[in-house]
C-alpha cells in the first residue's frame, strides 16, 4: 500500500512499472476481454445484492431460505471473481479507474514525468489519450503525433 502514495510523477523509479505506448497497445487484446468479464461480474454482483436486500430477515426464514443462500453464494462467487480479475490487472501494472466504463490507465513516461495513457472499452484497438496522474478522465488530451 505504501507504493501507491509514494509514487512521484517526477521520479519514475517510484513506479513499479512504466509502459511505452507500444507495450500498452500490445496489452489491449488481453485486457479487453478481462474488462468485459469484470464488468459483467460487477453487474451480476450488484443484481444479487439488490435481490438479497429485498428479502427481509423474516422472509429469509419463512420459505425463502434457499433463495437467500443461493444469493449469498452468488455474491461470494462474484466478489471473489472480481477480486481475482482486479488483482490480475493490477499485477500487470494497469490501474483500473472504472469497471462500469471499462476505464483503465497505463503509467508511462512523457517529457520526463509519469503520466497515464488512458483507454476505455469502445475506444478502439489503440490508446489515443493521456492525462496527468492527478487530472483524471476530464484532463485527457490526445497523444502527441
Amino acid at each position: 500500500m505504501s507504493q501507491v502514495w509514494a509514487r512521484d510523477p517526477y521520479q519514475p523509479q517510484t513506479w513499479p512499472r512504466l509502459f511505452t505506448l507500444p507495450e500498452a497497445n500490445d496489452m489491449l487484446p488481453e485486457v479487453m476481454p478481462l474488462l468485459l468479464e469484470l464488468r459483467s461480474h460487477k453487474v451480476t454482483l450488484e443484481s444479487a445484492v439488490v435481490a438479497l436486500s429485498a428479502l427481509t430477515p423474516v422472509m429469509r426464514q419463512n420459505g425463502h431460505a434457499a433463495r437467500s443462500r443461493e444469493l449469498e453464494a452468488r455474491i461470494q462467487e462474484m466478489t471473489e471473481e472480481l477480486a481475482a480479475g482486479i488483482d490480475q490487472l493490477t499485477a500487470m501494472g494497469i490501474e483500473i479507474k472504472s469497471l462500469d466504463h471499462g476505464l483503465i490507465d497505463f503509467p508511462s513516461l512523457l517529457e520526463g514525468r509519469v503520466v497515464f495513457l488512458c483507454w476505455r472499452l469502445g475506444e478502439g484497438p489503440v490508446i489515443r489519450f493521456w492525462h496527468d496522474i492527478d487530472a483524471g478522465f476530464a484532463g485527457r488530451r490526445p497523444l502527441p503525433g
